[in-house]
């Protein structure tokens, strides 16, 4: 285990709802213990499957990119340095609105699983 993390060392994977999603900190790898925190793409007019997770809580900062997330019946347009609280049980997706790739630091806690994730 890691107390750090080398983002040229870290490969990239499709996670359930189809975003590229590279684990910068997270319990399997590192010393942290209660959260995860990844970095996602999503490439431009692609979308993340509408999904949610049963014990996660969320949190979303757009750090390049434009989208329109949906949250639970909600839906809003999202831009860098925007963040968004993605409760438990919250089905949600997002966009990317742009033409260039759509880039999310992803915080979860607990840490990201994907037996967590359900797609709906």
């Amino acid at each position: 285990m890691k107390p750090i993390s080398q983002y040229n060392k870290i490969k990239s994977y499709t996670t359930k709802d189809g975003s590229i999603i590279r684990e910068l900190m997270h319990p399997d790898f590192n010393h942290n213990k209660n959260q995860s925190l990844a970095e996602a793409v999503i490439p431009s007019n692609t979308e993340t499957l509408l999904h949610k997770h049963i014990l996660s809580e969320e949190i979303y900062h757009i750090i390049q990119g434009q989208g329109l997330m949906t949250l639970g019946n909600e839906q809003f347009a999202v831009n860098r340095g925007d963040t968004i609280c993605i409760p438990p049980n919250t089905p949600h997706k997002i966009c990317n609105a742009g033409n260039s790739e759509l880039i999310i630091l992803c915080c979860c806690s607990p840490a990201y699983a994907h037996e967590d994730t359900q797609l709906i």
